[in-house]
């Protein structure tokens, strides 16, 4: 189970991972968040900024050792890592890799409700999805090739990743409309009964049912 974090967003695991490298200012801790491309690793709010760093900062994870000013820009503080956010950015970053957690993609959500619509539209909607990961997966392919020979591995793994993780709903798409389409898939005449009819049949009903109540 995870940890309760003094300061649980995810950006301030970010700006911990940051701030290892060198005090900043936050203007700057965006800057260079924005160019890592940190926004696609994790859900970041850059609004939240300024407060995350605030949080951060009221816990002691960082602390500010200074402040400056150029010309007529507003004063900007500049903040380094304490050791007990060093503590803390090592003890998240082994949660994070060695504990499983279970997500919810959009995509698992409209499958569970994939029955509302006729077989025949689902194919074609699946079609459709299975392209974009298609061409999406190709030009990864060659972007993380391309970085492969400027970026070290290390600072890539994430990408590598994501790229397995959509190898894999890719594969698993097209297993899925092959069986929508040689009528392998289980259950797929009741399934179309029920678009043709409206009615659900015998077999799908207890399942249709459960939960319900009758008062």
């Amino acid at each position: 189970m995870a940890r309760q974090r003094r300061v649980g967003n995810l950006l301030a695991l970010a700006v911990l991972s940051v701030l290892v490298q060198r005090p900043m200012h936050p203007y700057e801790m965006a800057s260079v968040l924005r160019a890592r491309g940190k926004d696609e690793d994790m859900p970041i709010k850059w609004g939240s900024l300024y407060t995350v760093v605030r949080n951060l900062d009221k816990h002691g994870l960082i602390e500010a050792i200074e402040s400056t000013r150029q010309g007529g820009r507003p004063e900007r503080t500049i903040y380094r890592i304490t050791d007990a956010g060093l503590e803390e950015l090592e003890d998240w970053a082994r949660e994070l890799v060695s504990t499983p957690e279970r997500e919810q993609p959009r995509f698992k959500a409209g499958l569970s409700v994939m029955g509302a619509l006729s077989p025949d539209e689902v194919v074609d909607l699946l079609r459709r999805r299975l392209a974009r990961l298609e061409a999406d997966l190709a030009e990864r392919r060659e972007t993380l090739a391309r970085e492969l020979h400027e970026i070290p591995r290390l600072f890539l793994v994430e990408t590598e990743y994501e790229l397995a993780i959509q190898e894999a709903e890719t594969a698993w798409v097209r297993a899925l409309i092959g069986e929508l389409v040689t009528g392998t898939f289980p259950d797929l005449a009741a399934w179309r009964d029920f678009h043709g009819t409206g009615h659900i049949p015998p077999q799908l009903t207890d399942i249709a049912e459960r939960g319900a109540t009758t008062d």
